[in-house]
């Protein structure tokens, strides 16, 4: 429930001030006062020429290296980054294929450099990330938990060092005359992005033999009369140990070509279909996997609404009630039969203005999605949905009230044979597997159950704000720690409550949704804020 207050202004006697923020939105809120360019064109409120997908600014900053050898794009920070308080770097950034020349490998690069040194980058921190052309992308750099590369081998951690005062951003590398245009938008010094979630259910698949019929339901039935599976797909689903097993810390879901007779049709292909036992409504999906490298497979990682009246599914009987597409489904990761290093994330629905069928979403490339693992990922919340590869942020879509992801969803793995996707399958195909590490899904903090406490009483206004927040505190919550999430969780500043009355400086924050999560003696709970 949320809740309307109507204040009368008071004066508080505590202000707490937030600890180093650097954020640049490039439409005049941010605190990056310049931007240099090293033999680089630099223009920081440039038009965005391509208003699409999860940014729809109006300004961006336009990156143009015409073939400088080392060019990059940097700025100094007022006070030297304390990168155990903060370590990760996020940014959007958007290249065009027609801007580039050579053959570089299409990344970007964040280095963090002492700036007082005669050669700043003697000592640097540098963390690299593959993008995808032709699309907005949201790349985070995270300088605790990722690989990093020192330039000196025998520099600490950056993780333990206080002396960076200097960030760069590069594309596709130095030591070339390559030409590149970028374009950037929405820098943000922050935490991490999980933080502010708790683990409520997974599998990290260490044991071995079957799958763990506790947590997976093996959908075996066809959902067209007993005998197909929709989308032109050839292939029966079992739950036989030779189709889906664990073994050496990892989930094996096995396509394979045989002969096989369910419900009096045989068919020429096997596989699984994973549900997982457990319904979830908001939160973040992580599942680190490699996908089958064979033309005419059809792996997939994605989510149904729980109330699909689907025949054969985990929770159809129980709760169904509706059909697809009422149900609403995400597709975390899709990938289709005849290009391997396409990956596709997806929303069915019917909108509930218009009772019309829906299908939007994007798609992005991934080297060797086969060879290497991948993490795919989903965060849903009651405002958005994201669907991200290696976190980095490929589709977004705003959770309105016009589409039906408000209600409980399951996990669904499998990998289907042929059909719209899948494609042609060669006479050649044999086997081929899907490969999981671990599936973890996570969820906000909420209240502790053992002692409630009347939100009347706790006092947050003006909200929505233009600049600062102040606090009425409940005597239950004193010492409160208070965090300050973005709506995809990511943690962007933290401070102690031990007075009744406070107030914080979101005069730097750029407009949008946040949400301050309380953490006391009683219970974990949040509460939303707007910034205008």
């Amino acid at each position: 429930m949320r809740y309307l207050f109507i204040f009368v202004f008071l004066t508080f006697s505590l202000t707490i001030f937030s600890q180093q923020i650097i954020q640049d939105d490039f439409e005049g809120n941010g605190t990056i006062t310049a931007w240099v360019g090293d033999d680089c064109g630099v223009n920081s409120s440039f038009s965005n020429p391509y208003i699409q997908g999860i940014n729809l600014s109006n300004t961006v900053l336009k990156y143009e290296d015409t073939g400088g050898q080392y060019a990059n794009i940097r700025f100094d920070t007022e006070e030297n980054l304390d990168l155990s308080e903060k370590s990760t770097f996020t940014f959007k950034i958007y290249v065009p294929s027609s801007s580039l020349t050579g053959n570089q490998t299409n990344q970007v690069s964040v280095k963090l450099q002492d700036g007082n040194l005669n050669a700043p980058w003697s000592t640097q921190s540098e963390i690299i990330k593959p993008i995808s052309l032709n699309q907005w992308q949201e790349v985070t750099f995270d300088f605790e938990n990722d690989s990093y590369i020192n330039f000196d081998p025998s520099s600490p951690a950056p993780i333990t060092r206080t002396d960076f005062n200097r960030v760069l951003i590069q594309v596709n590398g130095e030591d070339n005359n390559d030409q590149v245009i970028a374009y950037i938008d929405d820098f943000l010094f922050i935490e991490s992005i999980s933080t502010g979630y708790s683990l409520v259910w997974s599998d990290e698949f260490n044991y071995t033999g079957p799958v763990d019929s506790d947590k997976w339901h093996h959908q075996v039935i066809p959902i067209i009369n007993n005998t197909d599976w929709a989308n032109g797909e050839v292939q029966h689903y079992t739950d036989r140990i030779e189709n889906s097993y664990v073994s050496n810390g990892t989930l094996k879901i096995k396509a394979i070509k045989e002969n096989y007779t369910f419900n009096g049709v045989t068919k020429s292909y096997t596989s699984a279909r994973l549900n997982s036992k457990f319904a979830f409504e908001y939160g973040r999906v992580d599942v680190r996997a490699k996908l089958p490298s064979e033309a005419g497979t059809w792996p997939a990682i994605w989510t149904l609404g729980a109330n699909i009246n689907e025949i054969g599914n985990y929770f159809g009987s129980t709760y169904g009630s509706v059909g697809w597409p009422y149900c609403g489904e995400i597709d975390i990761m899709e990938q289709n039969g005849w290009d391997k290093t396409n990956l596709i994330g997806h929303l069915h629905y019917i909108n509930s203005n218009t009772n019309s069928y829906q299908n939007e979403g994007a798609t992005t490339y991934v080297s060797d999605s086969s060879g290497e693992y991948h993490t795919y990922s989903l965060i849903w919340s009651e405002d958005v949905i994201k669907i991200l590869l290696d976190d980095n942020v490929f589709f977004q879509r705003d959770n309105t009230q016009e589409i039906p992801f408000d209600n409980p969803h399951y996990l669904l793995l499998n990998i289907a044979m042929g059909g719209n996707l899948g494609g042609v399958i060669p006479q050649n195909f044999e086997e081929d597997t899907m490969e999981i590490d671990y599936v973890r899904i996570y969820q906000e903090s909420s209240l502790s159950t053992s002692e409630t406490i009347p939100l009347e009483k706790l006092v947050i206004f003006p909200n929505p704000t233009k600049s600062s927040i102040y606090f009425k505190i409940p005597e239950k919550l004193l010492d409160s720690k208070v965090t300050i999430y973005s709506i995809v969780g990511q943690k962007l500043d933290s401070f102690i409550i031990n007075d009744r009355a406070a107030s914080f400086d979101m005069s730097s924050f750029k407009r949008g949704i946040y949400l301050l999560k309380f953490e006391s003696k009683l219970g974990v709970f949040t509460k939303e804020i707007i910034k205008e």
